[in-house]
């Protein structure tokens, strides 16, 4: 069979979050593209991550409403659940937002859409089933999937991924997950809250890399209602049963769940690529690339989460600007990806949002760290609402320059927003005390914390005596 030959300016192998906002930007600019892929368009996030997942987690926050309505005057009443109406809710949205990743969408901007396997040929060339296609700059935004640990019996016994768990027939009785990871952590709080039974396994505490005064609020929240923890702990058998999946843990404790949930880790997605065949280096899994997302090859670039430089959406995004400015605007002064304001949320309730350094990461790098703190306890609109857990965590050198933050509570998500801001920007704290937050707000906790840096200076005996003498002028 004759292969379609294309000479194009960009190729890029995936349509996900990286690939297609790479493959938009390029073509607006006038620039010849080929875009492959070989699944779905909008790659994971749309289709079995971030997307399907939010709308699982509104779904439980509905349910979850039924029962915490006492304090408010209003009576508790045991939700019914209807799950096909939810999976058909959680499908919808992906459908409503598809079409922005669309096979149509795209072409209608300019890119030659290929729905096909694509791997390297040679150093510049990519070749698919029905094409080869010869670039300038070759992208490659393959993204990651889903990883099995190395457990006894895990290979042998049916389990669910980000990949599978949105379209199970049926509402699960009893949910074994492991990985206390965000996507294990916020799975099992909406599964519990649809009215699975659910326990949670890791071999390492839950989120070891975030502040562990703000995890353990998380944590103690989802074992308030009703999800179980067995971690640090190690797993020693996975088996299948007649009625579903039992683990063995190594204390000899034996766990049995009609499911089974494997969320402990990604692995980016390189196989069947043929790198070598162009000369592009890998380490530990991922593609190996210096601050501007080149690989080894000069003429390819991996971004988003094969490029082992951030697994978050948001981050392949970012990756796509970094691309795009480089490429078309300062290519002689290329602009890094490595940035200390990239934000991580975990959509559990409450949420967890961190930005920069974390505290022991900023007290293993500087000797001058202070650390200012404002819980939502004392926050007008977390009283009114009843929603006081967790506060706001600001880390900052003595000279008021903020190298990180974390929130855990009620909108973290929405609220570390701030903090990115002002470490992208390089601000320091005072600039907070010049923010007017709206009355009442969860925002004001931010202003707060970073008021707070000022308390001991402000209401000093040095601040006492001055206020005494201008007191005499009027």
């Amino acid at each position: 069979m004759t292969k379609t030959i294309y000479n194009v300016d960009l190729c890029i192998i995936g349509a996900g979050a990286g690939g297609l906002s790479i493959a938009a930007g390029a073509a607006q600019l006038g620039r010849s593209v080929v875009l492959y892929e070989a699944g779905e368009m909008g790659g994971d996030c749309l289709n079995h991550g971030c997307v399907p997942s939010k709308a699982l987690i509104a779904a439980s926050k509905h349910a979850h409403a039924f029962s915490t309505g006492a304090d408010f005057g209003i009576a508790s009443a045991k939700p019914k659940i209807d799950f096909e109406a939810v999976k058909s809710h959680v499908q919808g949205v992906i459908d409503h937002i598809a079409p922005v990743d669309s096979q149509e969408r795209f072409e209608g901007l300019g890119c030659t859409v290929i729905r096909e396997f694509a791997r390297f040929a040679d150093a510049n060339t990519i070749e698919s089933d029905t094409s080869i296609t010869k670039a300038k700059r070759i992208i490659i935004a393959t993204g990651s999937r889903a990883s099995a640990p190395p457990i006894p019996g895990l290979a042998d016994t049916p389990y669910l991924t980000n990949e599978s768990i949105f379209t199970i027939e049926s509402l699960p009785k009893h949910l074994l997950i492991i990985g206390s990871g965000p996507i294990g952590l916020e799975l099992g709080q909406a599964f519990v809250r649809l009215g699975s039974k659910v326990e949670i396994i890791d071999i390492a505490p839950p989120l070891g890399r975030n502040e562990p005064e703000h995890v353990k609020i998380l944590v103690e929240a989802l074992k308030t209602e009703g999800v179980v923890f067995h971690a640090p702990v190690n797993t020693k058998l996975i088996s299948k049963t007649k009625t579903g999946v039992s683990v063995e843990l190594e204390d000899g404790t034996v766990l049995t769940g009609s499911h089974l949930l494997v969320a402990a880790g990604r692995r980016a997605v390189t196989e069947g690529l043929d790198l070598e065949l162009a000369g592009i280096k890998t380490e530990r899994g991922h593609i190996v690339t210096d601050p501007t997302l080149r690989t080894s090859n000069k003429r390819v670039y991996a971004v988003g989460d094969v490029s082992g430089r951030g697994g978050l959406t948001h981050a392949a995004g970012h990756h796509a600007g970094i691309i795009i400015k480089n490429f078309y605007f300062v290519p002689f002064f290329k602009a890094s990806v490595d940035v200390p304001n990239m934000p991580a949320v975990i959509y559990t309730s409450p949420e967890l949002a961190s930005v920069g350094l974390s505290e022991a990461q900023a007290r293993k790098k500087y000797s001058d760290i202070r650390v200012v703190q404002w819980g939502f306890d004392e926050n007008d609109r977390a009283i009114a609402e009843r929603s006081t857990k967790g506060g706001v965590k600001l880390i900052a050198r003595k000279n008021g320059f903020i190298l990180g933050g974390s929130i855990v509570g009620e909108g973290a998500g929405d609220l570390i927003q701030l903090l990115g801001l002002a470490i992208g920007n390089k601000m320091k704290i005072i600039a907070f005390t010049k923010l007017i937050s709206p009355y009442p707000s969860r925002g004001e906790a931010v202003k707060r914390a970073a008021s707070s840096w000022y308390t001991d200076a402000i209401f000093s005996p040095k601040s006492k005596k001055l206020a005494a003498w201008m007191a005499k002028f009027h």
